[in-house]
């Protein structure tokens, strides 16, 4: 049987909720799956008893590191998966035993907060990031080397990687993030329920979208916006979301677990975000089947098409964009043409084959390797 190991450092966040789905596809599919880490906030109960839980809870803690490798050799995995920065610099100091050494991979899931999408971009006079970002970065290089391969999401981020931090592409492979299965729900008519979701922090936008929704036209007098999240931002939109005429239209829930559910009673997803990969919470909404206006950052341009997208920090574009959106007599025909492509690229199902190809190219360019060398013990690493 398949023993594959994924590490989280985190309890919450998309790189958490690909794992939860990923994990619990691959379990249903018949193969020996183990999350190690934390109890994710959502949808642990997936995991039908394959979590074992570890706690790493800063870069520095070695002694938590050391323990999070010995209970991974102690269960043998074939691949073990990287989910999160942190537990890619745990897995780079991995040390396995002669012959038996499993595949180690990473999902790259995002830049620091301070890289800007022009300096992402390569855009000619950007302004790079931090010094303290810059060492991030190269620590990430470092892993990427270490590591026999890094999965990116989007292509945006793999052309980062090889331009940025010299990753090579023989390394590299895209695989696209996954949601949970859901029952399309487009708008039965105009959209009048706005939804965000996401970290109330500045490179998300929510104060952008205040300020676009309080522009004088845009805001339709029977809508409301329902915002999901939680961060040091939320006091200020909370004030923001007091003047006219926003005041009572606008309801913060803080951190939920069932995002989906809000998504699907929502007429459409909103995220104004300043810098992104390829967000779980659009995938999301596509697949709910609901009109998603977003940013052309990362690779969300890929995700969604042309027509849905506004330029990062421009609110007079995002404005007008809500202003089309909210004038749309038929939303739901759109809605139609985003669920239909999530099906094709978000499921779980093609996500977790898309991993076990990886995985098993991986192995048996290993195992080719090791015999070779008169390295290979025990025919290789499945067990079946």
């Amino acid at each position: 049987m398949k023993r594959i190991a994924y590490l989280l450092t985190q309890d919450r966040g998309g790189p958490v909720d690909v794992t939860v789905r990923l994990a619990a596809t691959l379990l249903d599919e018949g193969v020996d799956v183990r999350v190690f880490g934390p109890l994710p906030a959502r949808g642990a109960e997936l995991l039908k008893g394959c979590h074992e839980h570890l706690l790493v809870a800063g870069k520095q803690d070695l002694s938590a590191a050391g323990r999070a490798r010995a209970a991974i050799r102690a269960w043998r995995p074939d691949v073990v998966h990287a989910q999160d920065r942190r537990s890619g610099l745990v897995l780079a100091g991995s040390r396995f035993g002669r012959g038996v050494r499993p595949a180690l991979v990473q999902t790259y899931h995002g830049v620091p907060d301070d890289v800007t999408e022009p300096w992402f971009r390569d855009a000619p006079g950007s302004g790079g990031p931090s010094a303290y970002t810059r060492a991030v970065l190269t620590g990430d290089a470092v892993v990427a080397r270490m590591l026999d391969h890094t999965i990116v999401p989007a292509e945006a981020m793999g052309r980062f990687l090889r331009r940025r931090l010299r990753v090579p592409a023989g390394r590299l492979t895209r695989i696209d993030n996954c949601v949970g299965s859901v029952r399309p729900s487009p708008p039965a008519g105009p959209v009048r329920h706005l939804i965000f979701v996401g970290l109330l922090v500045e490179r998300k936008g929510i104060l952008d979208l205040l300020a676009a929704l309080g522009a004088l036209g845009v805001f339709p007098r029977d809508a409301r916006l329902t915002v999901v999240g939680d961060g040091p931002q939320r006091a200020e939109a909370e004030r923001a979301a007091q003047a006219p005429p926003l005041r009572g239209r606008v309801t913060f829930l803080g951190f939920r677990p069932d995002v989906p559910a809000l998504i699907a009673n929502a007429d459409a997803l909103v995220l104004p975000s300043a810098m992104e990969q390829q967000p779980l919470v659009v995938a999301e909404a596509m697949a709910a089947g609901k009109p998603v206006i977003a940013t052309d950052t990362g690779g969300v341009a890929d995700m969604l098409g042309p027509g849905h997208l506004v330029p990062p920090g421009d609110v007079r574009a995002l404005a007008a964009r809500l202003r089309t959106l909210f004038a749309d007599p038929d939303p739901g025909r759109t809605g139609v043409l985003l669920a239909a492509r999530a099906r094709r690229r978000f499921t779980p199902e093609v996500c977790a084959q898309r991993h076990i190809d990886l995985y098993e190219s991986l192995l048996r360019f290993d195992h080719h390797h090791r015999v070779g060398r008169g390295q290979l013990e025990g025919g290789g690493r499945w067990r079946r």
